[in-house]
């Protein structure tokens, strides 16, 4: 099948999609909330484990590279391999996604909770991988709540970048492992952001975020996360997207240390 055609396929079945976001675009032309739609209904199926893996990462690569040629018109959105580099060594570029934390509270040591070999985002039955930080809280009642202040604790955007999908309806019970997750891309970087586990979304598909803004608040949704023995964490990953339109995880642990912080 042609990739314009699978593209056009998950469209129109975004009707049928069993998700809590559905996103509405009426326009045939790719803008780039047309591609915010097909991405939120590409994950969903992928999810649901309703499209085989070879056809969502045709689909996929479609997505990464129509999203990119979008974006090459503007001038600021056009760096080089060595220039994405350059931003990616500085502190300046990325912000702490967890407000009132430092990376001391990076789980593992030196970030090794960070396993990529294995890594498969098209097949949702490959296991063992783990190729995010998890970055923890203070939260030994797991209410959500920093122990500290009461309060939730602010989700926020590592770098400048557009809203791709979300998912706001998970329940305890679900199977699903990401519980409620928002997807960016950075168009500068070229790569997607995942932020997992979230208890409230603020943001939606289609909305240009800037590095610090609050997209939502700490949680303990998905599968494993709402387990008592899981403690209360982001699940934070980050996928380079190739030349081919195919994802590549990289290990942020080196952006996490440098980023801005936020109180």
């Amino acid at each position: 099948m042609r990739v314009a055609g699978i593209l056009g396929a998950i469209v129109i079945g975004s009707l049928n999609v069993a998700s809590s976001q559905v996103v509405s675009a009426n326009s045939v032309e790719p803008t780039v909330y047309a591609y915010c739609q097909q991405f939120q209904t590409l994950y969903t199926l992928i999810r649901e484990q309703r499209v085989a893996p070879d056809s969502a990462r045709i689909a996929f690569s479609g997505i990464m590279k129509g999203l990119q040629e979008r974006f090459r018109s503007v001038d600021s959105f056009q760096p080089d391999s060595a220039q994405r580099d350059s931003l990616r060594r500085t502190g300046r570029y990325f912000a702490f996604p967890l407000r009132g934390y430092a990376p001391s509270a990076i789980g593992g040591t030196h970030g090794e909770g960070y396993r990529g070999n294995g890594f498969d985002l098209f097949d949702y039955n490959v296991r063992g991988s783990h190729p995010a930080q998890d970055i923890f809280i203070s939260d030994r009642n797991q209410d959500y709540l920093d122990d500290r202040t009461r309060q939730p604790v602010d989700i926020l955007s590592m770098s400048n970048g557009l809203v791709l999908g979300i998912e706001t309806g998970w329940l305890p019970g679900s199977e699903y492992r990401g519980g409620n997750w928002i997807w960016i891309y950075d168009p500068t970087l070229h790569g997607l952001f995942y932020y997992a586990h979230n208890s409230h979304i603020t943001v939606a598909p289609g909305q240009w975020v800037q590095a610090g803004q609050k997209i939502g608040e700490m949680g303990r949704t998905g599968f494993n996360a709402y387990k008592s023995r899981s403690p209360t964490h982001l699940h934070l990953m980050y996928l380079q997207i190739q030349p081919d339109g195919l994802p590549l995880p990289l290990n942020t642990y080196s952006w996490l240390l440098s980023a801005r912080l936020s109180r």
